[in-house]
C-alpha cells in the first residue's frame, strides 16, 4: 500500500505540474532546446513540443543545442519533419565545446536551417545502424566484382553492405540525407560520405567544406554572428533575423518528457513488464490481495505503451512469456527440471532479442537479466510451488479439522443431541431423529453447531 500511495502522489504531482501555464515570452525571443543524449522518443517528444511551443509564444526563431551520439530512426525522423515544417527558423548549434552530433545527430544539423558548431566539436559517422541485424559497418572489404576480370584489386573506401536489406537502408538514408543537404544548400557529397563511409568532420573542417555555415564559441556569438542574416522558411518566405541583444529563453524539460525518459529506458520497461506480469501471476493465484492486481495491472499498460515507441522485438517478448509459462507449468507439474530450464532458457534468450536494435542505449544490461532470471525462477518453480503444495496438504486447525469424523450421541437435551469429539461437547443437528448411542459423521459446520448425518448400522 505505501509503494501505490507514492505512485499515486507521483501522478498528483505531475498533474499539478501539467497544469501551471508556461511564463509567457517576449515577442521575437530566441528559444534554446537541448538535444542531448541518444536520441529517442522522449527526446523528439521534447524538441517537437518545445518547437511548437515556440511558435506559439512568437518567438523569432529556437536554437537547437545538440550534443549526442545518434539514436533510433524513428525520433530522429519525427524530429526533422517537425523542423521542415517550422514556420520560424530552426538554427542547428553542436554544443558546448567537446560535444557532437554523431549519427542522428548529422541529420538533424543537416535539416536546420542554419548549422553551427562551437569549436572542439565534430560530426558526422551517419551509417545507419541496421534495426534487427547486423550494422553495416565502415570498412567492411568490398565483394569483387565478377563481370570486371584482370583488374587490381582496389583499397575499400567505404561501407559494402552485404544483403538487400542493408543496401536498401544506407540507399535511403543517403538519398534523406542528400536531399537535406540540398534543400538547406550544404555539401551534398560529403553528407553521402557521412552515410556510406562513415565519415566525420571537425568542426573548422566542416566550416571549409560548407557543410556547416559558422563557428561559435558560445551562445552569445552564435546570436552576435546571425544578427541580420536571412532565412528562408519552407513556405519560401524569408525572415531577417535580429538577434543580437533579443531575449534567450532556455526551454526546460518537463515533466512529461522526464516521465517520458524514465519509462522508455530499456531497462525500465523490462522492469515494468515483468512486475506487471507477476503482479497479475499472483493476484489470480490469490484472489482478492488487491494490490498485486492494481500495480501489475498499472505497470504492464506502461509497459506496453513504451513498447510501442521502442524498437521491440516482439518473438523476444513472446519467448519471455513462454518462458514464464514453462517455469511456471513445472511448479504444477514437476518434470524432473525439464520444462523449468526449458522456460529459463526461452526467457533468457527472450530477453537479450527483447531490444530489437544494435545501438547501445537501447539494450538490456545483461546484469538485470541474470537477476530477473533468477528471482522469475526461484518465484515460479520454488515459491509458487510451495503455494500449491500447502493447498492440497490436509487442513490442521480449525473446524474444517472435524469434517468426516464420526462421534457418538452422548446425551439428549430438550430433544437436542450432543456428542464428546476431540474433548469438548458439542450440539449436533441431523436430518434424522437422534438417540443417545446413535453413532453420526460429520458433514459441516455453522459457528458452534455441528451438522451430521446418522450412520446407520449393516446387519
Amino acid at each position: 500500500m505505501k509503494i501505490l500511495g507514492k505512485v499515486l502522489t507521483l501522478l498528483t504531482v505531475f498533474l499539478i505540474l501539467s497544469t501551471r501555464p508556461v511564463a509567457s515570452q517576449d515577442s521575437g525571443s530566441v528559444w534554446v532546446l537541448d538535444v542531448q543524449g541518444a536520441i529517442g522518443p522522449a527526446v523528439a517528444d521534447y524538441m517537437v513540443r518545445g518547437l511548437e511551443q515556440a511558435q506559439a509564444e512568437g518567438a523569432q526563431m529556437v536554437v537547437l543545442r545538440i550534443d549526442t551520439p545518434g539514436g533510433l530512426d524513428s525520433s530522429m525522423r519525427d524530429m526533422i519533419q517537425t523542423i521542415l515544417a517550422s514556420g520560424i527558423p530552426v538554427i542547428g548549434y553542436v554544443s558546448p565545446q567537446g560535444a557532437r552530433a554523431a549519427s542522428a545527430g548529422t541529420y538533424i544539423l543537416y535539416a536546420s536551417h542554419i548549422a553551427a558548431m562551437a569549436p572542439a566539436t565534430n560530426l558526422g559517422a551517419a551509417t545507419p545502424v541496421q534495426i534487427g541485424g547486423t550494422p553495416s559497418l565502415p570498412g567492411m572489404p568490398e565483394e569483387e566484382n565478377p563481370d570486371e576480370s584482370g583488374s587490381e584489386e582496389q583499397p575499400s573506401t567505404g561501407a559494402q553492405p552485404s544483403t538487400a536489406m542493408e543496401r536498401k537502408i544506407i540507399n535511403d538514408a543517403t538519398a534523406y540525407i542528400q536531399s537535406l543537404a540540398e534543400l538547406r544548400g550544404r555539401n551534398a557529397e560529403w553528407a553521402k560520405q557521412a552515410v556510406i563511409e562513415g565519415v566525420s568532420l571537425s568542426a573548422t573542417e566542416a566550416q571549409d567544406l560548407n557543410v556547416v555555415n559558422l563557428i561559435a564559441t558560445d551562445l552569445d556569438d552564435l546570436l552576435q554572428q546571425l544578427d541580420g542574416q536571412t532565412v528562408a522558411l519552407n513556405d519560401q518566405s524569408e525572415v531577417s533575423l535580429a538577434t543580437a541583444g533579443a531575449n534567450v529563453y532556455e526551454h526546460p524539460v518537463d515533466w512529461r518528457s522526464q516521465f517520458l525518459a524514465v519509462i522508455t529506458n530499456p531497462n525500465v520497461a523490462y522492469i515494468l513488464v515483468m512486475i506487471g506480469i507477476y503482479g497479475l501471476i499472483f493476484e489470480f493465484s490469490n484472489p482478492g490481495m488487491g494490490v498485486p492486481g492494481v500495480v501489475g495491472a498499472v505497470c504492464l499498460l506502461l509497459a506496453m505503451y513504451a513498447f510501442q515507441v521502442l524498437p521491440v522485438s516482439y518473438a523476444g517478448l513472446g519467448l519471455i512469456m513462454l518462458g514464464i509459462g514453462l517455469m511456471t507449468a513445472e511448479a504444477f507439474a514437476p518434470s524432473f527440471g525439464i520444462l523449468g530450464l526449458g522456460g529459463i532458457v526461452a526467457f533468457v534468450i527472450g530477453s537479450i532479442v527483447l531490444m530489437d536494435t544494435n545501438l547501445p542505449g537501447y539494450q538490456i544490461a545483461m546484469p538485470l537479466i541474470a537477476g530477473l532470471t533468477a528471482f522469475s525462477a526461484v518465484v515460479l518453480m520454488v515459491a509458487l510451488g510451495l503455494v500449491l503444495k500447502a493447498r492440497k496438504s490436509a487442513v490442521v486447525s480449525g473446524l474444517e479439522t472435524l469434517l468426516g469424523k464420526t462421534a457418538v450421541v452422548e446425551s439428549l437435551r430438550d430433544g437436542e443431541a450432543y456428542i464428546w469429539l476431540e474433548g469438548e461437547r458439542w450440539h449436533v443437528q441431523s436430518p434424522e431423529p437422534l438417540e443417545v448411542n446413535d453413532s453420526v459423521r460429520i458433514t459441516d459446520t455453522d459457528g458452534v453447531l455441528l451438522k451430521a448425518e446418522k450412520i446407520h448400522q449393516k446387519g
